[in-house]
């Protein structure tokens, strides 16, 4: 009997874990393919962070461990790897995943203690290793690299794609994650899901085109309507689709109808993820909106990347329409759904006036959720891990930390980090201007999307010549009158300063739930705790002032406008409602333009009366885990309930 450890090490929180499921899909195919499945035992896999002897511990009985690594867990594997092999020399030791570089002789080099890596689709040569891992012949196994007892290197050429995903059975039907769950009844899982595998983009920046190739390969329907019944009748909260497109086939609409039924049926899942596909409109447009009808998700994420053309050909995304997602932002917005937009900073051949004017068209296109601005980093495999395609680009890297946005900051006594490749410069983005557009992007997301100032700022461009782009940018060279907007835009240039050069992206704080915070939510806690939002307000209405010649009218516009977000903003400690009067229909002006159906501003006298009461807050932990920090996504940070009284 020979016994199998397989190790896939995924985040956890709140007592959420994923199920491993790369190396779940490995075992199920094994035990179905192998030509003497009953002479191998698969342990229970390590799939969460461990201390390394707890990990050994799990390990100790595996005459061969298989890990499956990504950037969020390469150095805890290679750290239980390298002990694994000190411990027990003779065993056999394999890598696996996106974080094993296509070409692995200087891995295997710096790491002899991994015996072999596999590269692409695992589950064929799974099988090939497990029936050679007696006899360590790997001249026959496709896909493998690794070093000889003589120090020669050798590297197999890579297997073909598996065409008939028919021939990999489901983990999840087989029972074969049932052992994990039975050992551990107090995690609520996550599922990790295919129903297809391919991408037919090549982004250069991404290792899902170079990794799967065009071809797109489907798991069949009835397994799928299989799968969903399973996780409704296993209570799974939360699905991962790990689909590249999901939306680009016709059948996916079937597929999330099927969801929202077993949703309707048992109450599961309650959360369902998936990557858009990036041009076919109409089906994405159907399959988000069953999604969201079915009570499924947060919001729509439309993954832009970058607005500006230049960067879009040097990235290899010109054939992604950037008017599908237009279209798709302007429907959702009217239907009521809500949507996240994503941006990259860094991406060869954006400036930061591409990217600063690629923020303002978001905008202007009627994204006021949220735009989550995303750092580049290289992957190993993707086309921009190439030393030629970052010499081109002129792309200047940094090893970061790899820290999980409002992770907790208990420190790991052995001190095993995560870190990644940061892109923190380029040619066309010097490294001054990276800090300045780094430190925009914070100062967008408080001001903005944070909501400390989203009325006026959607107002002022509604009822001035000025661009969202003059607005925010404003806020990034205050005179020395605004001390306090001086301040927040110094502080913000020097964290991104910090994370060019090595630092964390996140702000550390123990007092503030002992977590790690955005740099732009970490201010919104500041300026609340510290009773500064009152000097912040005046600041920031001076500045508007300053900004563009006002008429009358338009000053008192501007200072209601003032007055309501700063009354809207949720803060903890409020014991009574409160009561805005009004002069102008400011407040019905800004719903109608988060509508995308913009109404004028008008005179009307009119009381607005917030309710502040039914929910409040009662310390100020409470507030920055339930606020802050929950409603983060949504950018849920305004009182909503709000009574119009005419007067």
């Amino acid at each position: 009997m020979t016994t199998i450890g397989l190790v896939q090490i995924n985040s956890s929180f709140a007592n959420q874990s994923y199920l491993p499921y790369s190396v779940g899909i490995l075992q199920a195919y094994a035990q179905t393919h192998l030509q003497h499945p009953e002479q191998f035992q698969f342990l229970i896999p390590v799939y969460k962070r461990c201390p390394v002897a707890q990990a050994l511990k799990e390990l100790e009985s595996a005459d061969a461990v298989f890990f499956s690594v990504y950037v969020w867990n390469i150095n805890l594997s290679l750290a239980i790897a390298k002990a694994f092999k000190v411990q027990y020399p003779e065993r056999l030791v394999v890598f696996g995943g996106p974080q094993v570089p296509d070409q692995a002789q200087e891995f295997l080099q710096t790491h002899r203690y991994v015996d072999l890596t596999c590269h692409n689709e695992g589950e064929q040569t799974f099988v090939k290793v497990l029936e050679r891992c007696r006899d360590r012949n790997w001249s026959g196994v496709s896909s493998v690299s690794w070093y000889s007892p003589d120090g020669e290197f050798h590297a197999n050429p890579l297997g073909e794609r598996l065409k008939d995903p028919s021939v990999i059975p489901s983990p999840f039907l087989r029972d074969t994650f049932k052992p994990l769950m039975d050992a551990h009844p107090e995690e609520k899982w996550i599922a990790i899901w295919e129903t297809n595998r391919g991408c037919p983009h090549f982004c250069t920046f991404c290792g899902w085109g170079s990794a799967v190739a065009s071809k797109l390969y489907q798991f069949d329907l009835p397994r799928l309507q299989q799968e969903m019944n399973w996780f409704g009748t296993h209570k799974i909260p939360y699905i991962f689709c790990a689909d590249a497109n999901f939306g680009i086939l016709p059948r996916d609409v079937e597929i999330v109808q099927h969801m929202a039924t077993v949703k309707t049926a048992t109450g599961y899942p309650e959360g369902f993820s998936v990557q858009n596909t990036k041009n076919a409109t109409e089906r994405a447009y159907e399959v988000q909106s069953i999604i969201a009808q079915a009570g499924l998700q947060r919001g729509v994420v439309l993954s832009m990347q970058s607005l500006d053309p230049n960067t879009l050909k040097a990235i290899k995304r010109t054939n992604i329409r950037l008017d599908a997602y237009e279209e798709l932002q302007k429907r959702f917005t009217q239907d009521g759904i809500e949507t996240y937009s994503d941006l990259i900073l860094g991406l060869p051949g954006e400036t930061y006036d591409s990217f600063v004017n690629g923020v303002a068209t978001l905008l202007n296109h009627g994204q006021h959720n949220r735009i989550q601005f995303n750092n580049l980093s290289i992957l190993p495999d993707a086309e921009m891990g190439q030393k030629e395609y970052q010499k081109q680009y002129g792309l200047q890297t940094m090893q970061c930390r790899e820290i999980n946005v409002h992770g907790s900051l208990i420190e790991d006594p052995e001190e095993i980090f995560e870190t990644s490749e940061l892109v923190v410069a380029t040619d066309s983005m010097p490294r001054a201007d990276w800090v300045k557009t780094r430190a925009f992007c914070w100062m967008t997301a408080l001001l903005h999307f944070d909501k400390l100032l989203q009325i006026p700022i959607i107002l002022m461009k509604h009822m001035t010549p000025l661009s969202y782009r003059q607005i925010l940018e404003a806020f990034m060279h205050p005179d020395s009158e605004y001390p306090l907007l001086q301040h927040i835009r110094d502080d913000l240039l020097l964290k991104a300063s910090v994370l060019q050069n090595g630092g964390s992206e996140y702000v550390p704080s123990k007092q503030w739930l002992n977590i790690w915070w955005p740099a732009d939510e970490a201010w919104f806690i500041e300026l609340s705790m510290k009773g500064q939002l009152h000097q912040f307000y005046a600041e920031a209405e001076d500045l508007l002032r300053w900004l563009s010649p006002l008429t009358g009218t338009q000053e008192e516009i501007l200072e209601e406008t003032i007055a309501l977000n700063a009354g809207l903003l949720k803060q903890p400690f409020q014991t009574q409602d409160q009561t805005i009067f009004c002069d102008y229909n400011v407040w019905e002006t800004y719903r109608s333009i988060l509508q995308g159906v913009p109404r004028p501003i008008i005179e009307k006298a009119h009381q607005l009366k917030i309710d502040k009461t039914t929910k409040v807050w009662t310390s100020w932990e409470q507030w920055q885990r339930e606020v802050v920090w929950w409603e983060n996504k949504k950018g849920a940070y305004l009182y909503k309930d709000i009574q119009v009284i005419d007067r």
